[in-house]
């Protein structure tokens, strides 16, 4: 058994876990206490980041997806154009399709384990979230042993609100591989969600780390994933950018303020389950209400 699935990591993982929390709250505070007139890069200035913001505005440059393109097509059903020939010609034309093992009558559901299970535990995620990468590694075990053992089925929701924090679009890029590996199987899926947040591969979220390239890497430790052209081409072609945008709204629909954000049947916990028994006490919670 390795270190990080180890007693001693997982201890380690909520000491992170906490430290990040704090953090993070800190940073709220001081993000709440700032004017609105000032711009996202004054913002970033006052946190020290702004010669890293200047120097990184397009982001990380590895990501191939127009998104505005992207976005055109979930708003209006095409990519926006001068209304020439040559305009509409040279295009962004992204496919509107779902990764298979969706449900749902939007194609935007990912829910994990038996359908019959009694409960339902809502993952409320932004891939770039550093408090959802300690949140994982301290949590992602236990998730997967109750989907084993039919203790619940896990669902997903998405969001790529850092995007708007930090320069590039590598929540929206990730979400879009997540979507890559669902289409493979949802064990793949799996997989590649761990590897995602693993202290191994899960990149500072002010760097737009998740690239087309960086996530090929992280799936290429998944057996299922690992040299599977049909997951690398969904990538790079960007097969599921307007799905993971889709998914991103659904996210911003849910009125969840911040990741990660647990749900048990439908009713938010006001703070995520740490550790194995607040878990198991806010599902005996539920079942009792």
């Amino acid at each position: 058994m390795s270190k990080r699935n180890s007693q001693e990591a997982k201890r380690e993982a909520r000491e992170r876990l906490k430290a990040e929390r704090d953090k993070q709250a800190k940073r709220d505070k001081i993000r709440r206490q700032l004017t609105v007139g000032g711009s996202v890069v004054a913002i970033l200035a006052i946190a020290g980041g702004i010669g890293f913001a200047i120097a990184n505005n397009s982001g990380g440059g590895g990501d191939s997806t127009d998104w505005s393109a992207a976005r055109d097509i979930v708003d209006n059903g095409a990519p926006a154009t001068d209304d020439t020939d040559a305009d509409a010609e040279n295009a962004v034309n992204y496919p509107t399709e779902a990764p298979a093992n969706t449900s749902g009558d939007d194609s935007l559901t990912i829910q994990v384990g038996d359908p019959d299970a009694a409960n339902t535990v809502t993952l409320y995620e932004d891939p770039r979230c550093p408090i959802c990468a300690t949140f994982e590694q301290a949590m992602g075990d236990t998730f997967k042993q109750g989907i084993e053992d039919g203790s619940y089925k896990v669902e997903f929701v998405f969001g790529t609100f850092l995007d708007n924090n930090f320069p590039g679009d590598g929540s929206k890029n990730a979400v879009s591989a997540l979507g890559a590996a669902l289409n493979v199987s949802p064990e793949a899926f799996l997989g590649f969600h761990e590897a995602l947040y693993s202290a191994d591969w899960h990149p500072n979220e002010r760097t737009d780390g998740f690239t087309d390239e960086y996530l090929i890497e992280i799936g290429d430790t998944v057996p299922e994933l690992k040299d599977n052209q049909e997951f690398q081409d969904a990538i790079t072609n960007s097969t599921y950018a307007t799905w993971a945008l889709e998914m991103s709204d659904k996210f911003d629909a849910s009125g969840v303020g911040g990741t990660p954000s647990v749900a048990i049947n439908g009713q938010k916990l006001e703070n995520p389950p740490y550790t194995p028994e607040s878990l198991d006490a806010a599902l005996a919670a539920a079942s009792q209400g």
